[in-house]
């Protein structure tokens, strides 16, 4: 952890503080029960796959209020709407921050996109211990994001398990080769490499392009960040990376769903 950027830093130094304010609200036992009577996921790699099989892009698409480094991304902001114009744009899977203090997100908002769509939905928050995974479980998520940055090579392990034993896909982010390595060293076939640099934040489409050689055909790559125009898709696709997070860009539009269709027409 001596080399996590410090915003990374910063936020889960914040993240252990939330969760212990969390516990003393709701017990680990009742969160297990919570989480226990949930109904079945709804396959956050398989809607991918069915995707990319049918020739077409594997889009996360996101919703997303706000960001630490841009500020509010979308005034009128109603997840329930953004989930189904996404849904009749041809997503694949939903992206939902659920982070309160950086994103202006909220575990209800997980919720309601999910109850207004038949989309597999990714919690995507930064997360450092079990009750997080558990949390998402109970709220209705059917992915979750572990982001090798902000963890040790143990508590990946860890944690990777325990999401995995909960029913949850795992997407797993990387930036660089040594992350790299540690994902490719777990058993899941989702690997999402963030196009934008943690320290710096300069983005550039290069990282998942250095990266792919060094990854067998048996892993699903999912590139985050920097797809900025149809030409972006078009190169990723070139080189046979299929599936695309998407969002901030699109929460800016009036209707995110039409244009991500537009965006990503094939």
């Amino acid at each position: 952890m001596t080399d996590t950027p410090t915003i990374l830093k910063k936020i889960i130094a914040r993240k252990w503080e939330e969760i212990a304010e969390r516990k003393a609200q709701l017990g680990t036992a009742s969160l297990e029960k919570s989480a226990s009577e949930q109904g079945p996921t709804r396959g956050f790699v398989k809607a991918l796959e069915d995707k990319i099989n049918a020739g077409q892009s594997g889009v996360i698409a996101e919703i997303k209020k706000a960001s630490p480094s841009k500020g509010v991304i979308r005034e009128d902001f109603v997840p329930a709407e953004l989930a189904q114009s996404y849904e009749a744009g041809g997503a694949a899977c939903l992206s939902v921050l659920t982070d309160v203090d950086f994103f202006q997100g909220a575990d209800a908002y997980l919720q309601q996109a999910r109850a207004a769509v038949s989309l597999p939905v990714i919690r995507k928050d930064f997360l450092v211990d079990e009750y997080q995974l558990l949390e998402a479980r109970a709220m209705g998520a059917d992915c979750v994001l572990l982001i090798v940055a902000a963890l040790s090579e143990a508590r990946l392990r860890e944690l990777n398990q325990f999401a995995l034993d909960l029913g949850l896909d795992v997407l797993v982010e990387v930036h660089d080769r040594a992350e790299l390595d540690q994902a490719l060293a777990l058993p899941n076939r989702l690997i999402g490499i963030n196009n934008r640099n943690l320290h710096t934040f300069e983005v550039t489409l290069n990282t998942t392009y250095d990266l792919l050689e060094h990854i067998g055909d048996d892993r699903l790559v999912v590139t985050e960040s920097g797809i900025l125009a149809p030409a972006d898709v078009q190169a990723m696709r070139a080189q046979n990376v299929n599936a695309f997070l998407v969002g901030e860009a699109f929460m800016r539009q009036q209707d995110p769903g039409k244009a991500l269709a537009k965006f990503f027409q094939v």
